[in-house]
């Protein structure tokens, strides 16, 4: 599933670097996660890299987007693919 930024986010800005999909951006108050960009860092790394640095723990999964691993592999190829 895709992740999700609360409204606990304190808007430190270490999210959005770490996303090697370019899915976090600085929305209108706190950051915000693109759902069709988030693969949870799978193909990338072993854990979600913005919920590591995270120092307030406000990267959650988003319940309203459920994905199995197999769709995140799937979604990160054709992200992949549209890269190149």
């Amino acid at each position: 599933m895709a992740l999700l930024i609360t409204d606990e986010c304190i808007n430190c800005d270490v999210c959005e670097p770490e996303c090697p999909n370019g899915a976090i951006s600085q929305g209108e108050e706190i950051y915000v996660i693109e759902p069709k960009l988030c693969t949870e860092c799978v193909g990338h790394f072993e854990t979600p890299q913005c919920v590591e640095v995270c120092p307030v723990e406000c990267i959650i999964p988003d319940p309203g987007r459920k994905e199995t691993q197999e769709e995140l592999e799937g979604k990160y190829k054709a992200l992949m693919a549209q890269s190149e």
